[in-house]
């Protein structure tokens, strides 16, 4: 059995996960089923989120429950095929539906809360937006993230490190080449010289609506946190690995706890990757199928140079 690995925000596109939809006009694979049931749980039709153009799905309110949604849908087509995952981990916002497989909420209370991280995280970085704009003339450019290639993790921290600017932050430690940082709209500025002067090939601002995954976005993780006070997480019935801790979740608290941790701590991709690696070596399997929208871990983890390979779970439907 295959390991499943389930994308984060920025892999959607618009139309995904409605070929699913489509194909269950028999209702056999539970596609449509599932998503009249987000449907009721958003309040509209889950099908007009997931047909949003590419402007609207940049926002994370609707992002969030977009990627979510087609990636469970994608988890009931391939247990209709008889795929089904040995164990699981996301990527980010990914790690709810993997909770969702791994028993650890049910698909409708991992549906419920990405709306609701989604919504948290967009007001939060409107305000943090607005904030900058506040005063002198016309549009100020806001805190947000940057991509630095060519550098490892550690590398990049060590630049961190060295410049000393205050305000910046590593988010997403995605590959051994590949580091995502979050910073206000000053601290990025200066890093892209710190970070070439470091070895990096390039630093690209990226096109999102905060700071995710850092400090910054602190008002965002006490609102999460009290929306999931209420929220009963189970302990995993399937080897489940986390990318806050970059290790395996042994528990529902501990689950519960990386899901708070996750709005203001990195993506730790790639210790996640390390220990995923491990347990595949042990269990003698090189199978991992990327389940959502995107081929983006499928290259991340050709890039980590892990044993095995991993495809796009489209490959397991032909």
């Amino acid at each position: 059995m295959p390991v499943f690995l389930f994308p984060g925000q920025g892999a959607q596109f618009t139309g995904m996960g409605i070929d699913l939809y489509d194909a269950d006009a028999d209702g056999k694979t539970g596609v449509r089923a599932l998503f009249d049931e987000a449907s009721a749980i958003l309040g509209s039709d889950i099908r007009d989120t997931l047909n949003s153009d590419a402007e609207a799905l940049k926002r994370t309110d609707v992002s969030q429950v977009a990627i979510t949604v087609a990636s469970l849908a994608a988890v009931r087509a391939l247990a209709a095929k008889g795929v089904k995952p040995e164990a699981c981990a996301g990527f980010s916002l990914g790690e709810y539906p993997a909770l969702a497989v791994a028993g650890v909420l049910s698909e409708s209370d991992a549906i419920r809360i990405a709306i609701r991280r989604g919504k948290i995280m967009q007001e939060v970085a409107d305000k943090i937006a607005a904030e900058a704009g506040a005063s002198g003339d016309g549009p100020a450019p806001s805190a947000g993230m940057a991509a630095v290639l060519g550098l490892s993790p550690e590398a990049v921290d060590g630049a961190i490190k060295n410049a000393n600017i205050p305000g910046l932050f590593g988010a997403n430690y995605n590959s051994p080449a590949q580091t995502v940082v979050s910073g206000t709209a000053q601290a990025l500025e200066a890093a892209e010289a710190a970070f070439k002067a470091a070895g990096a090939k390039r630093v690209i601002r990226l096109k999102v609506a905060g700071p995710f995954h850092s400090p910054l976005m602190a008002e965002a993780g006490k609102l999460f946190s009290a929306v999931l006070e209420g929220v009963a997480f189970g302990d995993p019935v399937l080897p489940l690995f986390s990318n806050v801790t970059g290790a395996r979740v042994l528990t529902g608290s501990e689950a519960k706890a990386c899901a708070v941790a996750h709005i203001t701590g990195p993506v730790r991709w790639t210790g996640e990757e390390a220990a995923i690696a491990a347990f595949m070596a042990a269990k003698g399997t090189d199978s991992l199928v990327e389940v959502g929208p995107g081929k983006v871990l499928s290259g991340l983890w050709a890039d980590s140079k892990q044993a095995g390979s991993c495809k796009p779970y489209g490959e397991y439907l032909a």
